[in-house]
């Protein structure tokens, strides 16, 4: 089981530099990239006047950020190690494995039934060794058919439930990228940018306002995982110059946990229930409010369109009806999220359910004895893992949003966010004439090779007969044409025309 924690990460020198002397403007990320998290977090450029420099009033958060460094590097080395990656999660969305399913071990809960498995052989050795050479103790088999129906039903129900969570948690983050998207598009193109030093102010509040909708994701990813602090290296950069009430909360201890006792974690990578942790441990010691952190990134959000329809650079009511229904969306994101977080199987349905299951497979050897004898021992085995893996993977995906690789990438879906709208962000507003009228826009292709001007030239009757022609057109006449188009492409890409 892998730490619940995100590392924070900033710049050291930086940071240092601010406690020293909080007056003076020092450079730092102008956005953290390290949502990339962990082993994929780039170097990153530094630029004047951050978030960061901003937090100068609360030195504890900066030399927490200073203080930081060594604590990343060895959680970077840690989480560097293959064999530790290949064993548990949490899952890299960029790699693959060659091996055959059920030879993999990456994503299996076959390391939380070991324990399990040992006590069930032995319990069924024991039974067959006293009916062997003491006295029989086998009984009527006629239970296996009995119980073995109602464990089938209460296995079904379990794992049908855990994966409509898991399902529907993977729904709400894909609608929150779709509107993250969209929202993203409407702050860059549909709101304008008025002239000379004001002009300027617009772009950085654009620029500001898209990096509150990624740490809107980030804080949302915090928050499920029951991470209540804002200086986390993912999020520190995006929301750290935000008056909430998890910056005022902030804790070094949250952000950088004492390390593990070795049993603990051998305890908690075998599933024992007795090393797990509480996952609410941290929200429940914060000594102060910790507040709602995605619902007042919102608030800000909120004020920024506000200030866009005051000021005259979102006039569309059209654009202005969208941005707002778009939050709307973002905020029924973070109630769903948060409904499949609190509402898990009722505690009853669990120990209902496990007790049937653990029920039947200590039965088990003394039903089997009878037909099988010795071997009763690996048959119990192999009844037990079947029965006890559905059961665990069930209890495994019944929360998405933790570190397990059976959880959901709520880091690969923030990183998507935070690169495409890197991507939207990359050029300015589109010009019509410019991508419109040009002698490259085949606008018949690939019935015509002829380019816009050209096309311009002609009467509408002429387009019109031609469109009808696109619709007769031979395929063998559209791939030809489609390879020439390829070509000329290809040598426009390489100089030589």
């Amino acid at each position: 089981m892998t730490d619940g924690h995100s590392a924070p990460m900033a710049d050291a020198p930086a940071a240092a530099a601010v406690a020293d002397n909080a007056a003076a403007p020092v450079p730092a990320d102008v956005r953290s990239h390290a949502v990339h998290h962990h082993d994929t977090a780039p170097s990153h450029e530094k630029e004047q006047g951050s978030s960061v420099g901003r937090l100068t009033p609360r030195p504890t958060f900066l030399e927490h950020l200073a203080n930081s460094r060594d604590s990343q590097f060895k959680l970077d080395r840690r989480d560097s190690s293959e064999l530790d990656r290949y064993f548990h999660g949490p899952r890299n969305m960029d790699k693959h494995s060659k091996w055959p399913v059920f030879m993999r071990m990456h994503g299996s809960v076959m390391p939380k039934m070991i324990l399990p498995l040992v006590f069930v052989a032995a319990w069924s050795t024991l039974i067959t060794l006293i009916s062997k050479h003491v006295h029989s103790l086998g009984i009527n088999n006629i239970l296996l058919t009995v119980l073995g129906f109602v464990v089938g039903l209460a296995l079904s129900f379990r794992s049908s439930t855990a994966y409509e969570r898991w399902a529907d948690g993977r729904k709400y983050w894909s609608q929150l990228i779709q509107t993250s998207r969209n929202l993203s598009r409407t702050i860059w193109i549909n709101t304008g940018e008025r002239e000379g030093e004001e002009g300027k102010d617009d772009l950085l509040r654009k620029l500001s306002a898209m990096n509150l909708i990624l740490a809107f994701a980030v804080a949302l990813k915090h928050k499920l995982r029951f991470e209540p602090d804002i200086a986390y290296e993912d999020l520190a950069g995006l929301a750290g110059h935000l008056d909430t009430f998890a910056r005022d909360a902030h804790d070094r201890t949250v952000v950088n946990p004492r390390a593990k006792s070795i049993w603990k974690s051998v305890g908690e990578y075998l599933g024992v229930s007795f090393a797990e942790s509480n996952p609410r441990k941290l929200v429940k010691r914060s000594k102060k409010p910790v507040g709602h952190l995605p619902l007042e990134i919102l608030n800000h959000l909120s004020a920024y369109i506000d200030s866009c329809v005051a000021n005259g650079t979102l006039t569309s009511a059209l654009h202005q009806g969208q941005a707002i229904t778009m939050m709307a969306t973002l905020n029924e994101v973070l109630t769903g999220t948060e409904r499949v977080l609190d509402t898990p199987l009722p505690t009853a349905y669990c120990i209902a359910i496990s007790q049937i299951a653990w029920i039947y497979i200590l039965v088990l050897p003394f039903q089997l004895y009878t037909a099988l004898e010795y071997i009763t021992i690996p048959a119990s085995i192999v009844a037990a893992y079947i029965i006890l893996g559905l059961a665990t993977i069930g209890s495994e995906i019944e929360n998405p949003f933790g570190l397990d690789v059976n959880d959901l990438p709520l880091d690969s879906y923030c990183r998507q966010i935070a690169v495409e709208i890197d991507i939207i962000s990359a050029t300015p507003r589109p010009n019509v004439d410019d991508f419109m009228e040009r002698a490259d826009n085949l606008v018949l292709f690939p019935l015509s090779q002829m380019g816009y001007p050209d096309w311009k030239e002609r009467s509408v009757e002429d387009i019109r007969g031609a469109l009808r022609t696109k619709v007769v057109a031979s395929p063998s006449a559209s791939a030809s044409d489609t390879s020439t188009i390829v070509e000329n492409l290809r040598m426009k890409s390489s100089g030589s025309v």
